[in-house]
């Protein structure tokens, strides 16, 4: 049996899922399963605290960025949640994330 697919508006500044186009400002339209939301917002949770530690690590000052396993694992969650909702998205959705270039293999990975 297959699961029921509804609307979702996502705003990955915030990491905001809403079911709503008007409520607030969002970036990508999807379609997804409840599953689906489950494992796009336990992404955006991931990078929330990630961020966090990633706060206080840089009041390390020894620390240099590219040795930051912090900052390393928000651009793979930010990878994560990109391909997530290339595959889900709209065609608006699909292209622009393929304009970025930060699927491809070779893609901007230090750019995000």
């Amino acid at each position: 049996m297959s699961e029921i697919k509804n609307t979702y508006y996502i705003q990955m500044a915030t990491g905001e899922i809403s079911r709503s186009s008007t409520d607030s400002p969002w970036n990508f339209k999807i379609e997804a399963t409840d599953e689906e939301i489950t494992a796009m917002r336990e992404i955006f949770d991931n990078n929330h605290s990630t961020d966090w530690q990633g706060f206080y690590r840089a009041h390390v000052p020894y620390v240099q960025y590219h040795y930051d396993r912090e900052n390393d694992d928000y651009d793979d969650n930010l990878r994560k949640a990109y391909k997530m909702i290339h595959e889900l998205g709209d065609d608006d959705a699909k292209q622009h994330i393929e304009s970025m270039g930060i699927l491809n293999p070779d893609g901007p990975k230090d750019h995000l």
